[in-house]
């Protein structure tokens, strides 16, 4: 028997102790079943099962997802041929407006919606070979707050490694809500805890099976500041350990802040994919504001530069980067003969990029 044989035995046979059954060890039938865990595990070294993870955690290739219509509404098409690779080790984000196809994705990861056609590969396991190796792959920190209210977070987590068939042995119930601030709250009741706390307790039952690709789905909606600080540090730590991220959110600024690689997507599809620097620089667009010493009589005149007077009194100078140096434009604010007490400069953000692609898709 080959080691890696002998180890997946040895947790099968702890799973039936934790499942009481243990007794039946000697029972004809239960080794009978222990001797078949090894013939499948032995065939499946050179099988379909064995993962072939590589620089993609994530493969996605043609999704579609068809909604069947009814007497009042046809058929809605949420997903409409979706490709995507996600990079293993990555924080990625999904983006798009509501009903733009992202919690159909999400939900097809997570094995909750058949796709209508297509192919999905998480951390190496084809969705369709092997469903139950590719669900253990991945996590998923729902939007809804989905808790049973009379779990205690510690029993909470329990079940839910239970239910993913981790041994007793393996389970991190303890160091898991130390993580997410709960381990003062383990035995309280969720129908007790507040509503960050709950949502503390989602990221931990998303934890429990150590999946390789964490899925956060509007993690930070309605929470307080400080809950939200610590839970990306927490992500950050997760990520340093090498845990890929998936992250949906409305806070463009923490998509901005937070991910190495962005997918745009709406109506179904997928506008833009780049690194998060890359569809910043597809947005040249600069604004130069300046305090003049004085109220100017007239504003700066040049091809290329369009110039605003603000409210406050400064002057708003919008130009190309990639057209104009600003070099150029402080030329023209001293052309028209404007001092300059003080000047700063905007750039464009991910909402103007968000923005600009959903409204052109």
């Amino acid at each position: 028997m080959t080691q890696r044989a002998l180890t997946t035995v040895t947790r099968y046979a702890i799973l039936l102790n934790d499942a009481g059954l243990w007794g039946l060890s000697h029972h004809r039938g239960v080794s009978f079943c222990l001797c078949l865990v090894y013939v499948i595990v032995i065939c499946d070294d050179k099988g379909k099962g064995k993962s072939t993870m590589g620089a993609s955690a994530i493969e996605i290739r043609g999704l579609r997802k068809t909604y069947a219509g009814s007497a009042k509404s046809p058929p809605k098409e949420a997903l409409k041929g979706v490709d995507l690779d996600i990079p293993a080790g990555s924080v990625f984000g999904l983006l798009g407006p509501n009903g733009a196809g992202k919690s159909t994705l999400i939900n097809i990861l997570a094995g909750l919606v058949i796709k209508s056609a297509g192919h999905v590969t998480i951390w190496g396991f084809d969705q369709d070979v092997n469903p139950r190796q590719s669900r253990a792959a991945i996590g998923v920190m729902p939007q809804e707050l989905n808790l049973d209210p009379f779990f205690t977070p510690r029993a909470a987590l329990e079940v839910q490694a239970g239910l993913y068939g981790v041994p007793k042995s393996q389970r991190r119930s303890d160091e898991i809500l130390r993580l997410v601030g709960l381990e003062d709250k383990a035995e309280a009741y969720a129908r007790a805890l507040s509503g960050g706390m709950r949502r503390r307790l989602l990221l931990a039952k998303a934890l429990v099976h150590s999946p390789h690709v964490l899925v956060l789905d509007e993690p930070t909606a309605g929470v307080d500041i400080e809950l939200r600080q610590m839970l990306w540090e927490n992500i950050r730590k997760l990520n340093r350990e090498g845990m890929t991220i998936i992250l949906t959110t409305h806070y463009l600024e923490e998509a901005e802040e937070m991910c190495d690689e962005i997918a745009i997507i709406n109506h179904g599809a997928v506008v833009a994919r780049d690194s998060t620097a890359n569809l910043l620089a597809r947005m040249d667009a600069r604004t130069m504001i300046v305090v003049p010493e004085a109220a100017p009589k007239a504003l700066p005149e040049m091809e290329g530069i369009r110039a605003d007077r603000r409210g406050d009194g400064t002057i708003a100078l919008t130009y190309h980067a990639g057209q104009t140096r600003a070099e150029d434009v402080l030329d023209a604010v001293r052309a028209a003969g404007i001092g300059i007490r003080d000047l700063r400069t905007e750039q464009a953000d991910l909402e103007d990029v968000f923005l600009k692609l959903t409204q052109s898709a």
